[in-house]
């Protein structure tokens, strides 16, 4: 009976140890850690490092979807369960291995920084910038819907002010007269505000840290003409190229589908984008070039000065290189003249006068039919 008795125990004394041998199986820590570490001693280097990478790529964490948990919270589940106990047959074979080396931590993140935008820097020109104006009602029209405003001030003076120019290309649309007021208000609005906030206190204390406003007041500038148009010409609307000029910085803002366009070293550029339903479709390569051209709805626009109260204005800031030539017109003139054409006339012609009118002659003559307006601005050479 004794040896029975005994028998018996040591088989119950072998499932204890068997199933503590299972218990601690299920939590007996990795390789990389013996039982004498804590876990919550490594804790704290795992936890900077989740830290830095999410703060290194908490961008991209967001635009993928919920991120992964990090490594720390692995290590508090693991310290819910029990420790292995240190009587145990495996868990003292494991405290009494030698510890692996220890792994290196993994290295931190290094953050790259995109370089910064550089910003134009501002130039006084020694000489005067030139420029043309024309606008012709056209072959196949009654009225001219066009409107178009140019300044240019030039000064030589013991603080040596920059050069300033402001100049205004728009295209009225409504029909009948509507048109035509559209184009007017708009131009009218935004000169006024330009010399209210701009020109006058240019000619009051001109300072290089205000340069950048110029641009905000432009913004603002038209927004007020967009208001002005929808209270004076309800259903009516307009496109709007502006381009103001200090020294040898352009900015510009623009919808609809007039253009503005950059010439220089036997290139010609174009600075603004059509608001119109047939280059968006092209856009979307539901277009092609020569689909476009006839295209029954060519002239319609999704943008424009009247059309709504919460108005989008395209914008830019560009230096201008010495000798350089900005072109602003409406599409009676660029839907009748390529690109290339148009700036062979301004190059050579002899003034930019003498060049917008070459230009309004050639674009009447091509059978375009509609109102034709053209501003050119030459920037002075080096040897000016």
């Amino acid at each position: 009976m004794n040896l029975i008795r005994k028998l018996l125990g040591q088989s119950s004394q072998g499932a204890g140890r068997g199933s503590a041998t299972r218990r601690a199986s299920h939590v007996t820590p990795s390789r990389e850690q013996t039982v004498e570490t804590p876990i919550r001693e490594a804790q704290p280097s795992v936890a900077a490092d989740s830290e830095s990478e999410a703060s290194s790529s908490g961008s991209a964490i967001h635009s993928k979807g919920p991120a992964q948990a990090p490594l720390f919270e692995l290590g508090e589940r693991e310290k819910a369960e029990p420790l292995p106990d240190p009587s145990s047959s495996e868990a003292g074979a494991e405290a009494e291995s030698p510890p692996e080396r220890e792994q290196a931590p993994p290295p931190q993140p290094v953050k790259r920084e995109r370089p910064p935008t550089p910003k134009p820097i501002l130039t006084r020109q020694r000489n005067a910038l030139t420029y043309g104006i024309a606008s012709d009602v056209g072959t196949g029209r009654n009225n001219n819907e066009d409107a178009c405003f140019g300044m240019q001030w030039h000064s030589i003076t013991v603080d040596n002010r920059p050069d300033f120019g402001f100049f205004v290309v728009a295209d009225g649309m409504g029909g009948h007269l509507d048109g035509e007021k559209a184009a007017g208000i708009a131009v009218q609005t935004l000169a006024s505000e330009m010399l209210e906030k701009i020109y006058v206190p240019l000619l009051r204390n001109f300072g290089a840290g205000d340069s950048p406003t110029i641009l905000e007041a432009l913004v603002n500038a038209s927004e007020k003409a967009n208001l002005a148009v929808i209270k004076g010409v309800p259903g009516g609307g307009t496109t709007l190229s502006a381009v103001a000029i200090v020294g040898n910085l352009a900015y510009l803002v623009h919808v609809g589908d007039s253009r503005a366009y950059l010439m220089h070293d036997d290139k010609i550029e174009q600075l603004t984008t059509d608001h119109t339903l047939v280059q968006r479709l092209l856009d979307l390569k539901e277009l092609t070039p020569e689909e476009a051209d006839n295209y029954p709805q060519k002239n319609v626009l999704y943008r424009a000065i009247g059309q709504n109260e919460k108005l989008r204005m395209e914008r830019l800031v560009r230096a201008l290189p010495p000798a350089a030539q900005v072109l602003i017109c409406t599409d009676g003139l660029w839907d009748a003249l390529d690109d290339r054409t148009m700036m062979q006339v301004a190059l050579e012609a002899e003034t930019p006068q003498a060049a917008c009118d070459n230009l309004v002659r050639l674009a009447n003559g091509r059978g375009g039919g509609d109102n034709v307006s053209v501003i050119l601005l030459k920037i002075p050479s080096n040897g000016d």
